[in-house]
């Protein structure tokens, strides 16, 4: 059971309330220039990303995003620090959210003018909390701990609604797992506003992922999280495309099919691991959430390509097709993956 929060709109796009959980990521290019930025968002949205977070370090960014956001596929989030004029800009170039770290962008009474600002055009808040940014006397009291992140977190909504605003995401990102999740149950037993989820600094497009995974199933599966970021050190394509899995992999949501293969073993007979490649290359943009299986022996071959929509299953050189648990055909095993690609595109065409 997911944590029942309150929801806010990003654009057209719902945050918390019941909403399906959106992927997000962030943009790589120079926010300076358009015309690379809306490239890369335009790719993102290809990819599956829900909204989109651009930096704005400095002025001339922020005068970038009148010709980004009114271009953009997609609700475009503009990422702040330290300069709260930044966000007023922002918040003038019609951007659909903003991402605020309360802890740098300096005095109480800066926060408060952009909350205002914020709240004159309906535009959400997300409060970014990181482990490595935590104001010093919340240090000092309780540590470098998912506490500490709680009560920054808590402090800054505190302000917020002192002034009546309430359309408020939050964030806890720490790089270290069990802090992240740890700050995230509590900070779910005391408010409920809708969460963004990410494991920050998560890693190299490998490292990353299974980081990212382990973090993100950890929170997930405590019905935590109504919109998440995978924080990668790679194309931010990869990062949309490792969020889908993480959702689909929990049933929580789907886009594209979902890839099963058995591991290889000493019964292996053909060239699973080629063929496993190739069909999740040719079929990864596949358009229909359909599940597709490619084993690789008569044990656990048969049953779960049966209960596939598609399947594949081989050995000594030849291999079956199977469509909803039943066989379509027996090919040789080079024809095997063009046979299935086939199958995949007849099922499309039906639908």
């Amino acid at each position: 059971m997911r944590d029942s929060t309150r929801q806010v709109m990003v654009g057209d796009v719902p945050i918390g309330g019941g909403a399906p959980i959106t992927v997000q990521s962030m943009t790589n290019t120079d926010t300076r220039d358009a015309a690379a930025t809306l490239g890369q968002i335009q790719a993102l949205a290809e990819a599956g990303c829900d909204i989109v977070r651009v930096a704005v370090p400095d002025q001339a960014a922020a005068e970038a995003l009148f010709t980004i956001v009114p271009q953009s596929p997609i609700p475009v989030v503009a990422d702040i620090h330290f300069d709260h004029r930044l966000a007023l800009q922002a918040l003038k170039a019609g951007i659909h959210k903003l991402r605020l770290n309360p802890g740098n962008i300096g005095s109480e009474a800066k926060v408060l003018e952009v909350v205002k600002a914020a709240q004159a055009r309906q535009v959400p808040i997300r409060i970014g909390v990181n482990s490595g940014s935590v104001a010093k006397h919340l240090l000092e009291e309780y540590g470098r701990t998912a506490e500490a992140m709680v009560e920054s977190a808590l402090e800054h909504i505190a302000i917020f609604e002192k002034l009546g605003f309430y359309d408020i995401v939050v964030s806890l990102k720490s790089t270290e797992i069990d802090m992240t999740v740890e700050a995230y149950e509590k900070l779910s037993k005391r408010v409920n506003y809708p969460t963004h989820l990410g494991i920050t600094e998560a890693g190299t497009k490998w490292f990353g992922t299974v980081k990212s995974a382990a973090g993100l199933g950890a929170l997930l599966s405590r019905g935590l999280g109504d919109t998440l970021r995978v924080s990668l050190t790679a194309d931010p394509v990869e990062e949309v495309k490792v969020g889908w899995a993480v959702l689909s992999s929990l049933g929580l949501r789907r886009r594209g099919p979902i890839f099963i293969s058995c591991p290889t073993c000493g019964r292996t007979e053909i060239d699973l691991e080629g063929i496993a490649a190739e069909v999740e290359k040719r079929l990864s943009d596949f358009p229909l959430p359909i599940t597709i299986a490619v084993m690789g022996c008569v044990v656990n071959g048969p049953g779960e390509a049966r209960s596939a929509d598609l399947g594949i299953t081989g050995g000594k050189g030849v291999g079956l097709v199977f469509r909803h648990g039943e066989i379509l055909r027996k090919v040789p095993e080079e024809e095997l993956v063009d046979a299935l690609v086939e199958e995949a595109n007849n099922l499309l065409a039906e639908r």
